[in-house]
């Protein structure tokens, strides 16, 4: 299951990189063949509408591709790319602090868009030839050259939709990389989030008082966009520099190898500590996370050791790394703390609780300072 994303499905791994589909992706296929099916037409008009989806999100995903392959080129990693009844998303390990990298990677999905949608062209030109040849069959080629414009006319509405300036959409990248040749990153971001929300505030309008109600939907998608992305920077710039030493948790309840569950149960589950290093003396060895723990006890597991339970998926973070990739790598694993060691020694605990609690008391301070 994808990490990011509950309930999606691994399809493919593409370049290095896995794909998943998300379980609500086959009710958006269900429903096109719903309204597409007509007993007279023995099927053909639902598999159409189904295989014209399936084709639209193979163009997403190779729009996604081309995000995460031009961030490979710059040292960015791909976690994964997710299939969405709304589209594509593909999960960076960061954005380019460079706004120039930025530029390049927002503009590669569209690009990617643009190539479909130009061969798509060559193609139903060919078929436009074909049509006029006695030899050809007319209906069937009729039916592929129906097909194929539709899908360029969809990768050209995606081209348009993607390049509007407003997050979360590449085209508010875009803007943003622009603005921040001028501005400070988190001046540019404000601007690009601002600029993103009249947008919205201009397609609600146009769907509450126009034809098209489905506008009011994308509207709140890109003002929730816009301020997801903004706080996103916010706390990015933050928490930049900053040592993790300086969130930790320096006393946290650990346990020992060798304890049974049923005896780690009588004193922790009212700590108010989700997750508990395994530690002897100063050597971390894993993480036994509550819901292991609690896993074990339904299990009828009581009697089995803590070693035997815990998880080697909290990978130790030293304390002088700088907190902002200690968060990008708890969100990459999926996990919501890390064990924090100085020179290999266990010191303490990293959770995202106490890098909420540092923000919050950091954004205060600057409040009160400016």
């Amino acid at each position: 299951m994808n990490g990011s994303l509950n309930w999606s499905v691994k399809i493919a791994r593409l370049a290095g990189i896995d794909v998943y589909m998300h379980w609500t992706f086959l009710l958006l296929l269900g429903y096109v063949g719903f309204v597409n099916y007509r007993p007279q037409q023995d099927l053909a008009a639902a598999a159409q509408g189904i295989a014209l989806v399936m084709a639209v999100f193979v163009c997403v995903v190779l729009h996604e591709l081309g995000h995460a392959l031009t961030a490979r080129r710059y040292g960015i990693g791909t976690l994964d790319i997710t299939l969405l009844p709304i589209g594509g998303v593909a999960r960076l390990e960061r954005m380019p602090d460079d706004p120039r990298q930025e530029l390049w990677v927002a503009l590669a999905g569209p690009a990617v868009n643009v190539v479909i949608a130009a061969v798509l062209l060559f193609v139903t030109a060919i078929a436009g030839i074909a049509l006029r040849l006695p030899t050809v069959s007319l209906l069937e080629v009729a039916a592929w050259a129906t097909f194929l414009r539709s899908l360029m006319f969809i990768n050209v509405l995606l081209v348009f939709f993607n390049m509007l300036p407003a997050f979360p959409m590449d085209g508010g990248r875009v803007l943003r990389a622009l603005l921040a040749r001028r501005f400070e990153y988190a001046r540019a971001t404000e601007l690009a989030v601002r600029v993103g929300q009249v947008m919205a505030f201009l397609f609600g309008m146009l769907g509450l008082f126009g034809p098209n109600p489905l506008l009011i939907f994308i509207a709140l998608f890109v003002y929730l966009g816009a301020e997801a992305e903004l706080r996103s920077v916010r706390w990015r710039l933050a928490l930049a520099g900053v040592p993790v030493r300086a969130a930790m948790r320096v006393q946290p309840v650990t346990v020992g190898p060798d304890l049974t569950l049923s005896q780690v149960a009588e004193w922790v589950l009212n700590v108010p500590q989700r997750d508990f290093p395994v530690v002897d003396g100063d050597q971390y060895l894993g993480m036994l996370r509550r819901d292991a723990l609690l896993r074990g006890l339904s299990e009828g597991r009581a009697a089995s050791s803590v070693a035997e339970n815990m998880g080697q998926d909290g990978k130790a973070v030293d304390e002088a790394e700088p907190l902002d990739r200690a968060v990008a790598q708890m969100n990459q694993l999926g996990v919501a703390s890390l064990p924090v060691t100085q020179l290999g020694r266990f010191v303490g605990l990293l959770t995202l609780e106490d890098v909420g609690r540092f923000f919050s008391i950091r954004a205060a301070q600057r409040g009160m300072a400016s």
